[in-house]
């Protein structure tokens, strides 16, 4: 697996990067779609994203974000189109995949009658991590719990949860990380300590491979402050990508209003 991961105005959308890229592909999917019987969520999503890159995922409720993310993550199965992860295509190894995935959302995937400690070794024999006790007081200290680190965690505050289910999400040391609105319910405080920490996180690497990340939220300013290009899905279709670079928290506001404005008019 590691021998293939080694190898403020209105802008035309989806226009492609200005200076060629020699970074591999992590993340490729090609006409994908899926459908829940008549109703099309996802309409033929062509995406790449490079190793080291961080793409925020802009939209209105219900328009494919989640979904998106789940086909990514091996949780949802598409109805059409091609998926590869790390150049490997998804229909052809999706059990072996889901080691360099891993995935955070406003659902903490945690027990809360164990301790972090007791959660974190539960995942870590799932994933067959090295070192096990070792590496689970390491994340569990990049963190911030280690104080914490042998209470219940049903007495965490929800900013505390989260960030214990970053500790879950990097455990096994994935080099693609798929974030779902994981400041949902957050207040700003807790927000900002879970942006710092996926920040933070985003830019390591993981045996010598640049981590990915996708990330969705409804924050705009957060997403233009954490990531390296923006997609705007609106519809089931991503009708814009702008590098974060391009655009300051204003003009992202008036690309995004302005986008899916345009969008629904044509529904």
């Amino acid at each position: 697996m590691i021998e293939s991961l080694n190898q403020n105005s209105i802008a035309t959308p989806l226009t492609p990067e200005a200076t060629p890229d020699s970074r591999p592909i992590m993340v490729r999917t090609r006409k994908l779609t899926k459908a829940f019987g008549h109703f099309q969520v996802l309409r033929g999503i062509d995406l790449e994203l490079r190793q080291g890159e961080f793409l925020t995922l802009l939209g209105p409720n219900g328009a494919g974000k989640t979904t998106l993310l789940r086909i990514l993550a091996t949780l949802a199965k598409p109805t059409g189109g091609e998926i590869e992860l790390a150049g490997i295509p998804l229909s052809q190894a999706k059990s072996s995949i889901r080691g360099i995935i891993g995935v955070i959302s406003h659902q903490t995937y945690l027990y809360e009658d164990l301790s972090p400690v007791e959660n974190l070794r539960f995942y870590g024999k799932m994933y067959d991590v090295p070192n096990l006790e070792k590496r689970v007081a390491q994340v569990i200290e990049m963190v911030g719990l280690t104080r914490r680190a042998n209470d219940r965690v049903r007495t965490f505050s929800r900013g505390m949860q989260q960030r214990l289910s970053i500790a879950r999400a990097i455990l096994h040391n994935p080099p693609l990380l798929l974030l779902d609105e994981p400041d949902t319910g957050l207040d700003r405080h807790a927000a900002d300590m879970l942006a710092q920490a996926i920040r933070d996180f985003g830019n390591q690497d993981t045996d010598s491979v640049p981590r990915t990340v996708i990330m969705t939220t409804h924050n705009l300013e957060r997403g233009l402050a954490m990531s390296d290009r923006l997609a705007i899905l609106v519809g089931g279709r991503l009708v814009q990508q702008r590098q974060s670079a391009e655009l300051t928290p204003d003009g992202l506001a008036q690309l995004y209003y302005e986008t899916v404005d345009a969008s629904n008019r044509k529904v």
